[in-house]
């Protein structure tokens, strides 16, 4: 654990305390911490390789001054600051700074919220403006040009995510949704189709994001076909909406995968055509079929279900019923990833963080450039994904 400490005379070097505003304190004390960290990570790492000398005796690896200043945008501002270096003689041997890795202007949280601000509506030529004020006015990289150059770089990294080879992974399980959104486009709504997977290790992982139309047959197919080109093996299982689209296109494509429905969006179609009066009760015992310990505990609450509402409400229970096998697929797998395979979460909740179904700009725009953002998007959140539980059942589901 690393312990940091600060001189205290050091912080009136510019400035007295009481004259600093609340930012330029925060910047300040980031500055001294930074520093006082690589600091410490130097320190520890020539320590741990004290012992290697050379035929002379002479250390192989010795502090060698500090690097050029340059200014960093970190979450509480831009500061200055400057990289102890290390001569490590060793073959093929470099240190390289976990903290201030060389040639990052900006650290990882500001990156990630770039494509985030620009997908909530913020223009290229207002980032600089907006957020001058709480990172500081020589914000790195946060120009009218800068903004471009990513924005470059991104499409790049999108168009390079899309060739990769599949053939090496193995997605056992599959949650695919089509999210619409309208932003930065002059005609119809962007409508994206999204897939997410497992993986053998039981980590979650973004397989696709890509352009369609209206969730069609074609759009479903073209995507499937092309990850089936680049070697994407058929999934144990894919959880869904109702949208027809892709569940006809994925059994022309991948007959062999199972199908589950998507408790979430079943329960929202069913009380939509019930009473408001009605809905509460109904979507309690909507919720009890959900988290059935059993598929005939399942299937006898699905019973009194019919019951109760088939005489004077038969779409909702017609609603229900038509995807009774489907609804219950996941009782076939380890009950530990119930609770990750009977809906779309994943996708869902990834998406809500910034409204996409919601128009929040106007104005012309490309779709690659919509793509782009959201394939950022998805690659930031991907970093927080937690495992499925019980991660290694994942492969024995693969084995059968």
């Amino acid at each position: 654990m690393l312990h940091l400490t600060t001189n205290g005379s050091d912080w009136l070097e510019e400035k007295s305390l009481a004259e600093m505003t609340l930012d330029e304190l925060a910047r300040e004390g980031a500055k001294r911490m930074i520093k006082e960290a690589m600091k410490l990570e130097v320190a520890e790492y020539i320590e741990a390789l004290k012992h290697l000398r050379d035929s002379q005796g002479c250390a192989l690896v010795v502090r060698n001054g500090c690097g050029r200043p340059r200014k960093v945008t970190v979450g509480s501002g831009t500061i200055e600051v400057s990289a102890p270096r290390v001569n490590d003689r060793r073959e093929g041997k470099k240190f390289t700074s976990s903290i201030l890795p060389p040639y990052m202007r900006r650290s990882p949280k500001v990156t990630e919220l770039l494509p985030l601000l620009y997908l909530k509506g913020l223009s290229t030529g207002d980032f600089t403006e907006a957020l001058g004020s709480l990172l500081g006015e020589d914000a790195a990289g946060l120009s009218a040009t800068s903004i471009t150059r990513l924005k470059s770089i991104w499409t790049e990294e999108y168009r390079e995510f899309k060739k990769r080879d599949l053939s090496e992974k193995d997605y056992v399980y599959i949650w695919a949704d089509g999210v619409h959104l309208s932003i930065r486009l002059d005609d119809e709504r962007l409508c994206l189709l999204v897939i997410i997977g497992v993986a053998l290790d039981g980590k979650k992982e973004v397989i696709a994001i890509e352009d369609g139309y209206r969730e069609s047959k074609e759009s479903w197919a073209s995507l499937l076909r092309d990850l089936s080109r680049h070697g994407m093996k058929p999934p144990v299982l894919a959880t869904g909406d109702g949208a027809l689209g892709f569940w006809t296109a994925m059994r022309d494509i991948w007959p062999e995968t199972k199908e589950e429905r998507c408790w979430v969006h079943k329960i929202a179609n069913v009380l939509d055509k019930l009473p408001k009066g009605l809905q509460p009760k109904a979507k309690a015992a909507l919720h009890e079929m959900m988290y059935a310990p059993t598929k005939d505990y399942c299937l006898h609450e699905m019973g009194l279900f019919e019951q109760d509402y088939g005489t004077k409400y038969p779409k909702a229970v017609e609603c229900l019923l038509k995807d009774v096998d489907t609804l219950t697929t996941h009782f076939e797998f380890p009950g530990e990833h119930w609770v990750h395979i009977r809906t779309t979460n994943p996708i869902e909740s990834t998406f809500a963080t910034v409204k996409l179904r919601t128009r929040v700009t106007k104005g012309a725009g490309s779709r690659e450039a919509g793509l782009t953002m959201a394939f950022k998007l998805l690659e930031s959140a991907e970093k927080r994904w937690y495992r499925i539980r019980a991660p290694h059942l994942v492969a024995k589901v693969r084995e059968g």
